[in-house]
């Protein structure tokens, strides 16, 4: 069976971030992508073409063509492919394209049912959207970067928040939406994608919670962010972590019930005045015994207790190998497609049951 996007054509120009990785969702859900991607460079610069590259994994499931924009011949090759494609994804600052020949104008006259999504960090226009920047200087100026850390010290959260959860995951939202508004209108528009306005919505619950006054914009003070001592990482006696989510009052119980400390006289946890009393507490019980002995001892509860795995780790983890949510394909560890879908493939041209992994 195919993918649910079966069909849709579906135009990547070369970049970095989250335009490659909203094109191998699209890919990984059947339709048919093609990169197009600037001529193979001379052995001098193949450094430096490395850098704007995708590897196996995001680069996966498109085929490339190799054109100079700035040669016309080339340039209306690219046009033509534009011609007969759904969806286009710029990954330029703006601008950019239009000086190339292929923005949302020239593409849109030969196509006006064309979906052009453009994927910038700053967005397409304000004070800031023709300055460089990256995943860190996107999250920083929405509160995200502030949020996320130690007490004294903001910490990236990888790249996370910015290209792919505010850049890739909106534009595939931005796009399937101006699809399904053009079976009503026969028209395609030109989609803005700005990781800063995605980061922001991201945060929605942290903007809700503020307005209640239910949290504080100070690193690990809240409940979600480290400060309670029942949602946080703690460190084992060899070294590694486990992760606790015990929020509500039943999974709360069982945490104690595990550590051992069921019938011992605690403060109030929902007293925030309490919580360095006891996260001080759960950190000596917890240190006394390994990260998979704890796992073991949570392993059949509700207590929301985890092994916090290295990247080595996680193919190996039942659930992730249960549903082969990580896996080897053609010798590259890899997340499978996602999500799933009852009557279409996931996209691999594999059976899940005969892939490697």
């Amino acid at each position: 069976m195919p993918g649910p996007l079966a069909g849709l054509q579906v135009i990547e120009l070369a970049g970095l971030g989250p335009a490659p990785h909203a094109a191998m969702v699209l890919a990984d859900l059947g339709a048919d992508v093609t990169r197009v991607a600037r001529p193979q460079p001379a052995p001098a610069r193949a450094g430096a073409a490395a850098l704007t590259s995708p590897g196996p994994v995001i680069g996966r499931g498109r085929a490339t063509v190799h054109a100079d924009l700035k040669d016309d011949s080339a340039r209306r090759e690219v046009l033509e492919l534009v011609t007969a494609s759904d969806v286009l994804l710029d990954p330029y600052r703006p601008g950019v394209a239009e000086r190339l020949g292929v923005g949302p104008q020239a593409c849109m006259e030969r196509n006006p049912r064309l979906v052009y999504a453009r994927i910038t960090g700053w967005g397409q226009d304000g004070p800031l959207a023709q300055r460089a920047g990256h995943d860190i200087n996107y999250i920083a100026i929405t509160g995200a970067l502030h949020a996320i850390g130690e007490g004294d010290q903001p910490v990236p959260p990888l790249n996370l928040v910015g290209d792919f959860g505010g850049g890739s995951m909106l534009g595939l939202v931005g796009i399937l939406a101006a699809l399904w508004e053009r079976e009503r209108s026969g028209l395609g528009q030109v989609i803005d994608v700005a990781m800063v306005d995605g980061a922001c919505l991201l945060m929605q619950d942290q903007w809700d919670g503020l307005s209640q006054h239910r949290i504080s914009s100070g690193r690990q003070s809240n409940i979600l962010d480290g400060g309670a001592p029942y949602y946080r990482a703690y460190r084992c006696s060899d070294g590694r972590y486990v992760a606790v989510g015990a929020i509500e009052q039943q999974f709360y119980h069982l945490l104690l019930v595990g550590l051992g400390l069921a019938g011992d006289e605690l403060p109030d946890r929902l007293d925030r005045a309490n919580w360095p009393a006891l996260r001080k507490r759960f950190a000596a019980v917890f240190s006394e015994r390994t990260r998979d002995e704890w796992a073991e001892t949570f392993a059949a509860t509700d207590a929301c207790v985890t092994p916090v795995l290295s990247l080595e780790e996680v193919p190996g983890h039942p659930q992730i190998a249960a549903r082969q949510s990580v896996r080897l394909v053609d010798g590259v560890t890899q997340a499978s497609p996602a999500p799933r879908f009852s009557r279409s493939q996931e996209g691999w041209g594999v059976d899940r049951e005969h892939a490697s992994g």
